[in-house]
């Protein structure tokens, strides 16, 4: 049940990178995170695009452009090994969409909050990592 949020400068995207970057960041989150490639857990896995203003963005030294992306998982779903996979293929994403190189990958930046057991609800129930791990690999072996 992850959540990825991308904030950007309106027009920071290519048309087609606008267009498909919400998907590409769920699926990359997926992947990261273990799950099985199946309906369920692609439509659980939510994604943001929040297009800020122009000017509503900057840093204290210039005004180069800057993407934020946020990335909400259970905690325990990502080792530091996948995080640092995810890190590293959310940015290329973003990079992607933006029409950028690798170079400016510095001007990405990717955040990773790790939701505390318990403290994550959908559909009027506590869900706990467990019971998502359990689902995965029942869903697995339906594939």
């Amino acid at each position: 049940m992850p959540m990825i949020r991308l904030t950007a400068p309106a027009g920071a995207l290519t048309e087609a990178g606008r267009h498909r970057v919400q998907r590409d960041l769920a699926a990359v989150l997926l992947r990261w995170e273990g799950a099985p490639d199946t309906a369920f857990f692609r439509a659980q896995a939510w994604s943001y695009l929040d297009e800020l203003p122009e000017g509503a963005q900057t840093t204290a030294e210039d005004a180069e452009l800057r993407l934020l992306v946020q990335v909400t998982v259970p905690e325990g779903a990502l080792s530091e090994r996948r995080k640092a996979g995810l890190v590293e293929d959310v940015t290329k994403t973003v990079l992607a969409a933006a029409g950028l190189e690798q170079s400016d990958a510095p001007r990405v930046w990717v955040l990773v909050h790790e939701q505390a057991d318990g403290t994550w609800g959908a559909g009027g129930s506590v869900i706990r990592h467990a019971d998502l791990v359990a689902l995965a690999k029942g869903q697995r072996t339906d594939a």
